[in-house]
């Protein structure tokens, strides 16, 4: 026992009563868009799998070869000896993809958010920081660790966004702007061309998030920021996600990579990730390019299933990706239709506060490139018998 079980056991006790409590439950990725779950194989509807790579062989026999040639850990980090030529031009083929001039690589988006975001405040003092409502929990860590004050616009609002850069960014020696692409629970996207023009009008540095996108969306998989080309300054994303592996980027200038490499905490501090990470994501570089087929299957499995929602009632808010939520309002009840659901073979996670706004508890539809029109159907047809 530790010195502070007692209090912990009070306030998991707290958590308990909130109807809040998460628990760790084992589950193993299948392909053709299931799981393995307690014994049984599931219609997968919960993992960021988006196009079905974690389970594909060349991503495994990538990360072998890696393995084979370079060993298991990279041994420190990147700024000691944990650099190889194999990764700077990994790095290289990423900045290529992103059309950018250099990227760097992160061992999470998490970690890629939380050390960059106060690197660039220490550059610019008192600059002005403007964030959407919903940006994600590792962009608001990492402006908290600047101890930075932020002006948030209402989501996806970008006539509120302009109102702000001109009210509280005008006097400042620079104006930032942090987005996603693509926002995780809601399936919907920014506008990234009225976006990119209201930031050029105010002369504002542009930070996007494509953790969501990447992969799914955009020229070649290549996010929503290549529809806008060199309008944003700043692009960071995931392999974790379509691309079935692990780790994150950041993408931009030259000047920008340089500066993080000497800046950024959360990339000086820690070890460099090991060689078979770098070898799967060396592999979808190989593969999604030419994944169209793929990323139009799944655009329709979202269509498909919007319109089935809409037919039983259930709101679904903005989304127009490969996101779905199906917006249930209490927590009690989005549970309920989430375990209902997992006893008729289909695994669809239920979303509660404090991740979404209190009301609007949700299951939080995630389509895999794997899923068929078929599971699409059984989905709205066992949500209907639920409901």
């Amino acid at each position: 026992m530790s010195r502070l079980d007692s209090v912990l056991e009070a306030a998991l006790a707290r958590i308990d009563r909130a109807g809040r409590r998460r628990v760790l439950r084992p589950g193993a990725l299948l392909p053709g868009g299931r799981i393995r779950r307690d014994g049984r194989t599931l219609i997968d509807f919960s993992s960021n799998d988006y196009l079905g790579l974690a389970r594909h062989p060349l991503l495994a026999e990538r990360a072998q070869a890696w393995t084979a040639a370079m060993g298991t850990g990279s041994g420190a980090s990147r700024l000691v000896t944990g650099t190889s030529t194999e990764q700077l031009a990994l790095e290289a083929r990423i900045a290529a993809f992103k059309h950018c001039e250099a990227a760097l690589i992160f061992a999470s988006g998490w970690q890629a958010n939380a050390a960059t975001i106060p690197a660039l405040l220490a550059a610019v003092p008192g600059a002005a920081l403007f964030t959407d409502r919903l940006a994600h929990a590792s962009m608001h860590a990492g402006i908290a660790m600047a101890g930075a004050r932020q002006h948030r616009f209402r989501h996806n609002d970008l006539d509120h966004l302009d109102a702000l850069l001109a009210e509280k960014g005008a006097d400042a020696p620079a104006r930032i702007v942090l987005v996603e692409s693509v926002y995780s629970m809601d399936g919907d996207r920014c506008d990234m061309a009225r976006l990119a023009a209201i930031a050029a009008r105010h002369d504002a540095f542009l930070y996007v998030d494509e953790a969501h996108a990447t992969g799914v969306l955009g020229p070649e998989g290549a996010g929503l920021s290549a529809t806008v080309p060199g309008a944003v300054d700043l692009v960071m994303g995931t392999f974790s996600k379509a691309l079935g592996g692990f780790g994150a980027y950041v993408a931009g200038s030259r000047v920008l990579i340089d500066y993080l490499v000497n800046a950024a905490s959360g990339f000086i501090f820690t070890t460099a990730p090991p060689p078979a990470v770098f070898g799967a994501i060396d592999a979808a570089l190989d593969l999604v390019p030419a994944m169209d087929a793929e990323r139009a299957h799944l655009a329709a499995l979202g269509d498909r299933l919007r319109t089935g929602l809409a037919g039983l009632g259930i709101d679904h808010g903005a989304s127009s990706t490969q996101i779905v939520p199906a917006i249930i309002g209490a927590e009690e009840d989005a549970l309920a239709l989430s375990a209902r659901l997992e006893a008729q073979g289909m695994l669809a996670s239920a979303i509660r506060p404090p991740t979404v706004p209190p009301g609007t508890s949700r299951l939080r539809i995630a389509l895999r490139a794997g899923h068929s029109a078929a599971d699409i159907d059984a989905l709205v047809a066992a949500i209907g018998a639920a409901l």
